[in-house]
């Protein structure tokens, strides 16, 4: 990173500044000259914010630490990593470069081998920077089912993120959602591992492409916590585990070129993630071959001894990580600075241990470019930096546009040019309502409330005056609190159609009603919002519901009740537009769920990965059947799709199957259909999810084509965790679904796995792969 003119070195500069030779060989020659000190300052953060006009960024004050350290102090020996230069408060993209190139400049001055500081950031939503390209939540990537616009979308992320100095962004989250009330939900890519690990993978190959590091979080558990609380006890069985939890590391450590993970907060069946050697290095690195670097998840070092109870004082707990493989203690020094160095010296540590994470740390620098001899901390065109582009803007609006989901429709959408509107809800005129909680809005602005969003955030109630004509709005009630504006319902009254915007206000730890810390009792709608609903219903006008949330609401009576519904999940800067065009038909709907939609609350929590135990039954007052499935998705025209055809009956065991079908648009308006492919296993040793996304393909067509879709489907793909803890391809037979939706299945091909058993691992062949070819003269 920075700006580089040469590989070379001067004739007597040290092996490790010399970029011809091998990477470890440099890292080497550092390990051997370092003191203890210099070690330990390579395995721990600083938090720092950016100064607003230049200057060197400053240690910063939060919650959960003591007085901040000086900086002189902390920086004497080295710094492995600043943490958050532009993600902490609002600053001009170019002077915040420069204040973090001075400060840059500082931290190689003083220490003796002129060594920089490897520096992160958020980047969920975007880079996480004031000014920078808000993009739509992770929900969103999932219901696009589309891994190449999200590696687009990641690529350009990547880009503003470098050209600022950035080396590392601390995503993607790879948490597979098992109780929606867990206020992450929102950073979640969806329900189901395949979707999860595919649309990840996506995201990491695009940032990783744009010389980014990424950041695999959180590793792993930390979604499966009870009652859905976040940073709660996770009781989950190996099975599950590893069925559910871990295939989406397991891409993208395999196929993603992944080069960090961080692991979670959580405690699973007692052990926290962060003391769990057997997790961080018995598998993530002895098993799967990972060689990255592996971060604390902020604070949770110390949380070992604070909120663990599993060490006595922060250098037991310091002990404790190191062991168990964390390379990096972040967001700041504390304790792999003074506890862990007081332990190696007492001999508590062994000082191998400190090499072993050093090395890593070392490597990637050196990787980087931090390391050669030519590298300079200021990034090239700093003076004229734009983190918010035409071409980020572009894909934002795209992803925006796809991942939206006509949940149903009785034919008043798309709305018909000279409709009375009424437009009510409290999302509809709020720019805010459009984003997740790791957007910088969301995240730092709303401390700041003198500073301009920076952003151009058309709302719902902009977008659809510019695309409809007049519509009257009134606000109708609060997200959170407060009773039901009459005024809305007379509106509504008095229209021909009223759009009802319900949903969240991203926030952390309570502040909102959806993001990190703001966990939900029940999935009813927030505040007074599903009475607002209740009461427009109740006017006879026909009503289009519109949710625009972090998470899936229980909204099944009022769907029922409403004329059309269209689910959005947080769809970014963009997002008010993007719902315009879907709602005025510009743009037809080809978003899927990636979450089912409960039908009442009393039916949570639940997946739709559920075993036959699991599904409405009579010996329960309890109906779990979700208003809409996982995969749901309407658009407004129907597209036609002949039966599949499968290339053999007997699928072996250590072999494939291929099957093709033909998806026609026999439609007068271009749109896009999402083929899914579903396993069932009617019969194994241990009970199985009824179906589970195996496969699926997007499927654009102008009117009048056709395409042909073809999946080849490896046998790893049925594999399971059998009986004896090893996951296993069994003979038998099991079912391929082509289907619209997990409850809406177009054709069901019986096949036969045949062949001996065959146990599999991380090396199995997981990946369904799909091609869509237009079908000539179509």
């Amino acid at each position: 990173m920075g700006n580089r003119t040469t590989d070379t070195a001067p004739p007597d500069a040290p092996a490790w500044r010399d970029a011809r030779l091998p990477a470890a060989e440099r890292v080497e020659s550092l390990v051997a000259a370092m003191t203890l000190r210099e070690k330990l300052a390579q395995l721990v953060g600083l938090w720092v914010g950016a100064d607003p006009a230049g200057g060197e960024v400053a240690p910063h004050q939060w919650d959960l630490t003591d007085a901040p350290p000086a900086w002189s102090d902390v920086i004497a020996h080295g710094l492995g990593q600043l943490t958050r230069p532009f993600g902490t408060r609002p600053v001009d993209p170019s002077a915040g470069a420069r204040s973090l190139a001075l400060s840059q400049e500082q931290v190689v001055a003083a220490n003796r081998f002129g060594i920089p500081a490897l520096v992160h950031e958020e980047c969920l939503t975007g880079f996480a920077a004031w000014r920078a390209t808000a993009h739509p939540a992770p929900l969103s990537w999932g219901a696009s089912f589309d891994p190449a616009l999200v590696a687009e979308m990641s690529r350009l992320i990547g880009t503003s993120m470098r050209a600022a100095g950035v080396h590392q962004g601390l995503a993607p989250v790879l948490d597979v959602t098992r109780d929606y009330r867990w206020g992450r939900t929102e950073e979640t890519i969806g329900e189901d591992p395949y979707l999860v690990g595919t649309v990840g993978t996506a995201y990491v190959r695009g940032l990783e492409e744009s010389g980014v590091v990424a950041t695999l979080k959180h590793f792993a558990g930390y979604s499966a916590s009870r009652a859905g609380r976040n940073l709660a006890p996770v009781a989950i069985g190996p099975r599950e585990f590893a069925d559910v939890v871990l295939p989406p590391f397991e891409m993208a450590v395999r196929d993603g070129g992944v080069r960090s993970v961080m692991h979670s907060y959580s405690e699973v069946d007692g052990v926290p993630s962060a003391a769990d050697r057997g997790l961080l290095t018995g598998l993530l690195r002895d098993t799967w071959g990972f060689t990255g670097t592996l971060v604390a998840d902020y604070f949770a070092v110390k949380f070992l001894e604070s909120l663990h109870g599993v060490a006595a004082d922060e250098e037991a707990a310091a002990a404790l990580a190191l062991a168990a493989g964390v390379d990096v203690e972040l967001p700041t020094v504390r304790c792999y600075g003074e506890p862990l160095r007081r332990a190696v010296e007492r001999g508590d540590v062994p000082e191998e241990l400190v090499d072993r994470a050093l090395r890593r740390v070392l490597a990637q620098k050196v990787e980087l470019g931090l390391l050669d001899p030519d590298w300079s901390p200021l990034p090239p065109d700093v003076d004229d930096l734009r983190l918010d582009t035409p071409e980020a803007r572009d894909v934002a609006l795209r992803l925006a546009r796809e991942s939206a989901v006509l949940l149903k429709n009785d034919g008043v959408l798309p709305l018909r040019p000279g409709l009375r509107i009424a437009l009510v809800g409290p999302p509809a005129d709020d720019p805010m309502a459009m984003l997740g909680c790791y957007s910088f809005p969301a995240h730092i602005g709303v401390h700041h409330p003198d500073v301009p969003l920076g952003l151009d955030i058309p709302t719902v109630l902009d977008a659809l005056r510019e695309a409809h004509g007049e519509v009257t709005h009134v606000r109708g009630c609060e997200i959170r609190d407060g009773g039901v504006d009459p005024a809305a319902v007379e509106a509504a009254a008095a229209a021909d159609v009223c759009v009802v915007a319900v949903g969240d206000l991203a926030g952390l730890f309570g502040r909102g009603t959806s993001g990190e810390g703001c966990d939900a009792t029940d999935l009813v709608l927030p505040g007074p919002q599903g009475d607002l609903v209740r009461a427009v219903l109740a006017t006879g006008t026909p009503v289009v519901l519109l949710l625009i949330t972090g998470r899936p609401y229980a909204v099944g009576d009022l769907a029922a009740g409403a004329a059309a519904a269209v689910q959005c999940f947080f769809p970014g800067q963009l997002g008010g537009r993007a719902i315009a065009d879907v709602l005025t038909g510009a743009v037809s709907p080809s978003g899927r769920l990636p979450v089912s939609i409960p039908a009442d609350p009393s039916g949570q929590p639940g997946t739709y990965l559920s075993a036959r135990l699991g599904l409405r039954s009579e010996v329960s007052n309890v109906d779990p059947t979700p208003a809409f499935p996982f995969g749901h998705g309407l658009g407004y025209g129907e597209f036609t799709w002949s039966a599949p055809r499968v290339d053999r009956a007997d699928w072996p065991t250590d072999g494939a199957v291929e099957l093709e079908l033909d998806v026609r648009n026999p439609g007068a308006r271009a749109g896009a259909d999402v083929v899914q492919l579903y396993l069932h296993d009617p019969v194994a040793q241990v009970t199985r999810p009824v179906v589970r996304l195996v496969g699926y393909a997007r499927v654009p067509l102008a009117p009048g084509a056709t395409a042909r879709v073809r999946f080849r489907v490896p046998a790893d793909v049925t594999s399971f965790t059998g009986l004896d803890g090893r996951r296993v391809v069994e003979p038998g037979e099991v079912r391929l679904r082509v289907s619209r939706s997990s409850a809406d299945v177009h054709h069901e091909v019986a096949l036969d796995l045949v062949g001996p058993p065959r146990a599999v691992d991380h090396t199995r062949d997981w990946l369904t792969t799909a091609t869509v070819k237009e079908v000539a003269g179509s």
